[in-house]
């Protein structure tokens, strides 16, 4: 297979309220994940594993500064390559210019054209998963299908309400689109994860027809739409999250405490890379305690840890409890502090004795540079 056969698209311009404050300064792709990587470290993995050597991706407006710092010049994901180019995109440049995305859908047809690409693969932001996008890409070809689409079985209480559900023939083919209001309460579903493989000049000439009808939407959204008679379906077997809310997001890394999920993810026959940052190792005191926890470079155990994921940098003083909890880096959380059921923000200094305590169903989350000096019980 030449190397050239298949380029990406990552979108990333949905925003989802229920995940604010993390999300206020940055897209969903860069949330931290597993104490030292990010969310849109697996859709780059992917693209890396793939041997995919072009990328377009596309960010909201003020959501482009932890992107770039994420990423740099791409070198963890092998972008950085002579024949390897990523490109990024603002969204909101396009709709400004008040053409019905007419600039947006050009500008990604001229990049399709560059390419030179036969196929073409698009991924969304909120679906965390480790997938051999060459896999699809054979069943697109024996299919012969005008586009494939992923699908994965979920329960009802693992959706959002602007999911899309599919059902499929006994040859796996799309036969039917559904909402996330027609399923019933303990009814295991087809969730589509918006992870697409359709050949480039079919995707140009779907951009071609919205520009002629003047038509506003993402790509995503087209894809969505495209989704007719002679669409094949992909299952995805292996582990798989959708993150959409702050109780979302706290399960899938709490997830990752556990040994067979987190094999699941990072273990299976393709590697997950992120950005390498030269740091010391963490230091634990003789006063530490540490419980089935992950833990990054660069801090400073001298309390307990149990039940979470601490990120870069973080000093967790004596006699301090941390349970339950998601860290993100350079945190302080001094003497007698306790933390439990909690998402704790960059640069948050937490004062002594201060207690913060949530429930697994609503974690509390502290925002970004916090200075907390009274106790937050219960959000």
């Amino acid at each position: 297979m030449k190397t050239n056969s298949m380029c990406a698209l990552i979108g990333n311009i949905h925003r989802y309220d229920e995940l604010l404050p993390l999300i206020k300064d940055r897209p969903i792709a860069t949330l931290p994940f597993s104490s030292k990587y990010r969310l849109i470290d697996f859709n780059l993995s992917n693209v890396a594993n793939a041997n995919i050597l072009s990328v377009f991706m596309v960010f909201n407006e003020g959501e482009t500064r932890s992107v770039f710092d994420h990423i740099g010049g791409g070198r963890e994901w092998n972008l950085d390559g002579v024949k390897n180019r990523f490109f990024i995109h603002i969204y909101q440049d396009y709709i400004r210019r008040a053409d019905n995305n007419r600039s947006y859908y050009e500008l990604i047809i001229d990049y399709l054209l560059k390419s030179k690409s036969e196929y073409v693969v698009y991924m969304g932001s909120k679906f965390v998963c480790n997938i051999d996008l060459r896999a699809i890409q054979a069943i697109h070809r024996q299919k012969n299908a005008d586009l494939t689409v992923v699908y994965k079985r979920v329960p009802k209480e693992k959706l959002h309400s602007s999911d899309l559900l599919l059902r499929m023939d006994m040859d796996n083919v799309v036969v039917e689109k559904a909402s996330v209001s027609t399923v019933e309460p303990s009814e295991l579903v087809n969730l589509c994860t918006d992870i697409y493989v359709i050949k480039s000049n079919h995707l140009i000439e779907l951009l071609k027809k919205r520009i002629a009808a003047g038509a506003v939407g993402s790509i995503e959204n087209l894809l969505r739409e495209s989704i007719g008679q002679n669409t094949a379906a992909y299952e995805f077997t292996g582990y798989l999250t959708n993150i959409y809310d702050i109780p979302s997001y706290y399960q899938a890394n709490m997830d990752m405490l556990d040994v067979k999920k987190f094999n699941s993810l990072f273990y299976s026959s393709q590697k997950i890379y992120t950005k390498m940052k030269d740091d010391v190792p963490t230091y634990y005191s003789k006063t530490s305690n540490i419980s089935n926890s992950q833990l990054a470079t660069g801090c400073t155990i001298e309390g307990e840890v149990e039940n979470s994921l601490i990120s870069r940098g973080t000093h967790i003083y004596k006699n301090a409890k941390v349970n339950h909890s998601i860290i993100f880096s350079s945190n302080v959380i001094h003497e007698g502090a306790t933390v439990a059921y909690a998402i704790l923000d960059k640069n948050v200094i937490v004062d002594p004795g201060i207690r913060i305590e949530g429930t697994p169903e609503n974690p509390v989350v502290v925002a970004k540079g916090k200075h907390v000096t009274r106790n937050i019980i219960g959000g």
